[in-house]
């Protein structure tokens, strides 16, 4: 168990991009000035933006490079940083508990521990649903953390070495990829997967045809791609993927995935070796009506406005794994990376107040529009009124200016936590050498 201290004791469970957000302003507000002891708990050692991963999977960003150690963030911004995965709550108690951690052999290097908390911020994200379709779990790739993007590019570059030293013809669906669900991850995972391959093929690999060789589709259930997004964003999105003949198949229910590819209500199979699955997500299971608290269907913990949890006012909750009401409507905030931004900035706020018996503030969901980014080929999105200076509505940006607001919410994130003397000066520093650097890992 944790030492005890007279403190008040603020754990935020999750170090995604708005659990580390969150740690680091505790950490500065009230760590740094022993107002609160700020803990953080991840299951693992380093922090890399969720929204990077498919670049990670595709090998066109190094993971080893961008990566962040928890344990350093905190000692920058005064929280303590713990490694763990939470798996059990005890409210009465008021603890949590960590199941003990193993190696890559299967044996424990750190015991279960328990954690006592006087404010409790869950911020574990989500993870991929399946639906308990058939074959998904057996033949598919996930992208949900940075162990899984590195297994993915691992075996991207293994499938082409392999394809190019073959001496009979490819099999028909050996160096296909299909990705199913087009939502933003899965359309910039294949943009990112199309240079990735124009890549190999250039640098060496050349008695691959990137013509008639490799051929990349997306799936999707949906009558059109990005569906939670504007339909003007999608037309643009899908002109843009038909540019680099990238297949995209809206309207297409997957029913099952072999290990020859995905069988579809339309059209049977799908012929694709390599396959990857974004197409849902729920929060992870383990919230799942845990300690008595409410949750619904995708596992969410339902939150009030101010994010504290329904049955218990010690407790929060924050992005993609809370359920919280979005003003004006009968949906919930969505789950994209601002919401978790802004909840994160709001509940910084939120703890201090409750630390003086202040009264707590609403969060209230602010879309300030969505980006789409297609690797080098182009950037689209629509930035909403309220961010632009206009009165109302949206506009809708591509290309240069888009590619720069959308490498900017990277740097906002990093100002955050590394601060803005050491962004400003890795900034420069990465301008100076990229033209040293491949585009591509290919290791």
């Amino acid at each position: 168990m944790n030492d005890s201290t007279d403190l008040h004791h603020i754990v935020i469970v999750g170090g995604g991009a708005g659990g580390l957000e969150l740690a680091a302003r505790l950490g500065r507000k009230l760590g740094k000035k022993k107002k609160a002891e700020i803990t953080l708990i991840d299951a693992t050692r380093t922090h890399l933006w969720k929204p990077l991963l498919h670049e990670v999977a595709a090998g066109t960003l190094n993971s080893y490079e961008d990566e962040l150690s928890y344990l350093a963030l905190a000692y920058k911004n005064n929280f303590t940083s713990r490694v763990g995965r939470m798996d059990t709550l005890d409210r009465e108690k008021q603890e949590i508990s960590l199941e003990p951690t193993l190696d890559e052999n299967g044996e424990e290097y750190i015991p279960r521990r328990t954690f006592h908390y006087d404010s409790l911020i869950i911020a574990v994200g989500s993870q991929t649903n399946d639906f308990g379709i058939k074959g998904i779990k057996e033949h598919c790739m996930f992208l949900d953390t940075r162990t899984e993007a590195d297994l993915f590019h691992q075996r991207l570059l293994r499938d082409v070495y392999a394809a190019h030293t073959e001496t009979k013809p490819l099999r028909k669906g050996q160096l296909k990829v299909a990705i199913a669900g087009a939502g933003a991850t899965g359309v910039e995972l294949s943009a990112e997967l199309h240079e990735a391959f124009g890549q190999l093929v250039e640098f060496g690999l050349d008695q691959i045809s990137t013509e008639n060789d490799i051929k990349i589709s997306i799936i999707e259930a949906a009558d059109r791609i990005l569906p939670a997004l504007p339909p003007r964003l999608s037309e643009k999105t899908e002109k843009a993927l038909n540019k680099i003949n990238i297949e995209v198949l809206s309207g297409h229910r997957i029913s099952e995935a072999t290990e020859e590819g995905f069988v579809t209500d339309k059209g049977g199979l799908v012929p694709a070796e390599i396959k990857i699955w974004a197409a849902g997500i729920k929060a992870p299971d383990f919230l799942k009506e845990i300690a008595g608290l409410e949750t619904n269907r995708s596992n969410q913990l339902i939150v009030k406005t101010t994010l504290e949890t329904t049955r218990d006012e010690n407790i929060f909750a924050m992005g993609d794994c809370a359920a919280c009401p979005m003003e004006g409507t009968d949906n919930t905030v969505p789950p994209r990376a601002q919401a978790a931004n802004q909840q994160a900035t709001m509940l910084a706020k939120t703890m201090v107040n409750r630390l003086k018996n202040k009264p707590l503030p609403t969060y209230k969901y602010v879309d300030y529009g969505s980006l789409i980014n297609l690797s080098r080929y182009t950037t689209v999105g629509n930035m909403m009124g309220n961010l632009l200076g206009k009165s109302a509505g949206s506009v809708m940006i591509e290309g240069l200016l888009a590619r720069f607001v959308y490498m900017s919410l990277y740097k906002m994130h990093q100002v955050v936590v590394l601060g803005i003397i050491r962004v400003t000066l890795t900034t420069i520093a990465n301008f100076l050498t990229q033209r040293t650097k491949t585009r591509m890992k290919l290791h």
